[in-house]
């Protein structure tokens, strides 16, 4: 058994002869070439020729998978069998005309899986890291009842507008980073290389030079010396905290927690997840997941910890028969709107419709914030690179002020 378990499915070509026929070929993924040919001879082919790939699965040719992917070929799945079309050949359909060839490759892989037998959400859940699990959990809901086209739909609209909220939050960033980054390059460009040509011409004055010229000279002769320190101080201190988060629980919550705290941007980032959490389980109480079950993914979507925690004690509570309004008022994280709208929803039965007027609304906040932040930062930015460049240049121009009004 132990040694069953450790073979690895790999991705196969094969050529055979149908029950009219007619020679096809196509790909399928499997354990052995063996087991390849017994499940076309199940399908009715007679396997002629069977090679594994040489190439990896996903390998380095194909590209990068990015949740877009995922979400497009949802919508187009979703499309494929409302129109009729049956399940496999739809897999056929949208993973051949895939420009992707990882992708190309994933739902081919995903398509052998389900010829072979296997239900569709086991076919996903094989891999996690393009279908997690509350993707699985709701293609699972859907199979079993028998509206797996709707919830497709679902959850290439749920992954559009999460998407779209991260972009949103991600661009308020960006910009920014973007502006300081440029201002240090320019910043080091003068330090190294426009400040020293001034140093050379004004030891032939012959005086003392202004304080603050002299102190930019002697800040510019430390960063010629110590440039490589400071530069690889600043990289290596963002790439250590990036690589401390990831592999350091207690720290990636220590920041998840500094984060919401922060002012303005906490703001952005407490409205973003309360939309998450609304969406996603919207999505999942609409697909028939029961409450305590969706409750687990609800709390990883939120993409925090502090709401993680909280979510996941609310479906403690709510396993003993407490009301998610109540448990959501307890929590004493969610604003009272929230709440007002969540009891209404339970009461006219209307939970998921609520939700998603929550997550909408939210949303819309998140758009409004962000705008906002960055209609504050542009002018502070500008004024900061004002007073930093301007300060340097200023610097190297005030003895040449000085020896025009000597003479």
């Amino acid at each position: 058994m132990a040694q069953t378990a450790a073979i690895k499915s790999g991705m196969y070509a094969w050529e055979g002869i149908d029950k009219n026929g007619k020679r096809v070929k196509g790909e399928m993924s499997g354990q052995s070439d063996a087991l390849i040919k017994t499940t076309l001879r199940r399908q009715g082919v007679n396997p002629l020729k069977v090679k594994k790939k040489s190439k990896p699965l996903f390998g380095d040719s194909g590209g990068k998978i990015t949740t877009k992917d995922i979400t497009v070929f949802s919508r187009q799945l979703a499309t494929m069998m409302s129109s009729g079309v049956p399940l496999v050949q739809s897999f056929e359909i949208v993973g051949r005309g895939h420009e992707n060839k990882a992708m190309q490759n994933l739902i081919l892989t995903i398509k052998g899986d389900v010829e072979a037998g296997g239900a569709l959400a086991e076919a996903f859940s094989k891999h996690p890291q393009q279908f997690d699990e509350l993707y699985v959990n709701l293609v699972t809901a859907g199979e079993h009842a028998g509206i797996l086209e709707g919830i497709l739909h679902k959850l290439a609209t749920y992954m559009e507008k999460t998407e779209a909220l991260k972009s949103k939050i991600k661009s308020a960033l960006f910009y920014p980073v973007a502006v300081v980054v440029v201002a240090f390059i320019i910043t080091c460009i003068l330090m190294i290389y426009v400040i020293p040509q001034f140093e050379d011409l004004f030891k032939g004055f012959g005086a003392d030079l202004p304080a603050l010229t002299q102190m930019v000279i002697n800040m510019s002769n430390w960063f010629q010396e110590n440039w490589y320190i400071l530069i690889g101080g600043i990289i290596g201190t963002v790439v250590g905290l990036l690589q401390l988060k990831k592999r350091s629980i207690k720290f990636a919550h220590f920041m998840d927690r500094i984060a919401l705290k922060i002012p303005i941007v906490g703001d952005i980032l407490n409205k973003s997840a309360i939309a998450r959490f609304a969406r996603t389980l919207s999505t999942m109480f609409s697909a028939g997941t029961p409450l305590v079950e969706a409750m687990a993914s609800v709390a990883g979507a939120c993409g925090n910890i502090v709401y993680y925690n909280v979510v996941m004690k609310m479906r403690d509570e709510i396993s003993t028969g407490t009301q998610l309004q109540v448990s959501m008022r307890d929590a004493g994280l969610f604003p009272n709107m929230v709440v007002q709208m969540v009891a209404i929803g339970e009461e006219s039965g209307a939970l998921d419709t609520m939700l998603n007027k929550v997550a909408d609304w939210y949303e819309q906040e998140v758009d409004d914030a962000v705008e906002a932040l960055t209609s504050l930062l542009e002018p502070i930015i500008m004024a900061v690179l004002g007073v930093i460049i301007g300060g340097l240049v200023i610097a190297m121009y005030l003895p040449i002020f000085k020896m025009g009004q000597v003479v």
